[in-house]
């Protein structure tokens, strides 16, 4: 139930999004982007998911490494002995 109630509010959010991106880019007019505007935006599109793909890959490589262990287990251990 958890699952189709988050799947169903990304969807409303997606549209709210999209319909509030459609009507200001109607209220701008006469806005048009030239060649050089499509590049620069296709290119940060390219960089932002390159960039999130590689930091997810960090962490996959960082969970499944074993390395994150050691630090979950010295947090705890340092809060432990904070208390006594």
């Amino acid at each position: 139930m958890k699952t189709v109630l988050a799947v169903v509010l990304s969807l409303v959010f997606l549209a709210l999004a999209i319909a509030v991106a459609t009507y200001e880019w109607d209220e701008l007019g006469g806005a048009e982007i030239g060649h050089a505007g499509y590049v620069a935006l296709v290119m940060g599109v390219v960089v932002a998911i390159l960039l999130g793909g590689g930091l997810m890959g960090l962490v996959f490589f960082s969970s499944r490494s074993g390395l994150d262990d050691a630090v979950a287990g010295a947090t705890t251990e340092q809060s432990d002995d904070a208390r006594h």
